[in-house]
């Protein structure tokens, strides 16, 4: 494919629409760019070898417009001279450089025209890389987003998982079971300063009982004489 219609494939394209279609969008963006970058290069070359040439071909009007300038003061010299014939020759050679310096001309400015036409070319390609280059930048966004949102589903749905849930379950009635386990190494003991405190409740108790026996009792001879 040559640089031309390479060029003029890319500018008619429509980037956005062939990504939307596109099976790997990120694959077709990097060759875009690439075959962009490379037309780029070619361009710059040829207008760069343009710009040459047209130095070097007004080089070459330049030194054929002197030469013209030459011969035409030549004739008029000769006109002076009286020397007719030396004046016909004179402007015969004025006449051919006159045609080297027409033709000459015309070539510098098509190579002007050329030029201009490649700087055109240079500035739209230019705009498209650069349009292309956004589009890849906010690829590759769009395919971190991607990425991360995809991570994401997948470790809710593991998280939702019934084997994970189990996990939990079994984990939250290990828990439970320890719990209970901790609560069961002081059952049904108290501290001994309750243990104490208990005992003294009961001897008062027992005291008291054993006095109300007492009292009920009635009394024995001996305890009255002994009253």
């Amino acid at each position: 494919m040559g640089i031309f219609t390479r060029f003029k494939d890319i500018v008619a394209s429509n980037i956005s629409s062939m990504l939307d279609n596109a099976e790997d969008p990120e694959k077709l963006i990097k060759l875009m760019i690439r075959e962009m970058e490379d037309t780029l290069i070619e361009i710059k070359s040829s207008c760069a070898n343009a710009i040459a040439g047209q130095k070097k071909v007004q080089r070459f009007l330049d030194d054929i417009e002197e030469k013209e300038a030459f011969w035409n003061q030549k004739a008029e010299l000769a006109v002076q001279k009286g020397k007719d014939n030396l004046a016909r020759q004179a402007l015969q050679e004025k006449r051919r450089y006159t045609q080297k310096a027409e033709a000459t001309q015309t070539e510098v400015t098509e190579l002007a025209v050329m030029i201009e036409q490649y700087r055109d070319d240079i500035q739209e390609l230019e705009n498209k890389l650069k349009s292309a280059r956004e589009k890849q930048r906010m690829l590759v966004q769009r395919h971190l987003r991607a990425t991360h949102k995809k991570r994401a589903r997948q470790e809710i749905r593991r998280a939702d998982s019934s084997e994970v849930m189990q996990k939990f379950e079994e984990l939250e009635q290990q828990i439970e079971r320890m719990e209970a386990e901790a609560d069961l190494v002081d059952y049904g003991r108290s501290s001994t300063l309750e243990n104490e405190f208990d005992a003294l409740e009961a001897d008062d108790e027992i005291e008291a009982e054993l006095n109300q026996l007492k009292s009920s009792q009635p009394l024995k001879n001996n305890d009255k004489v002994d009253a």
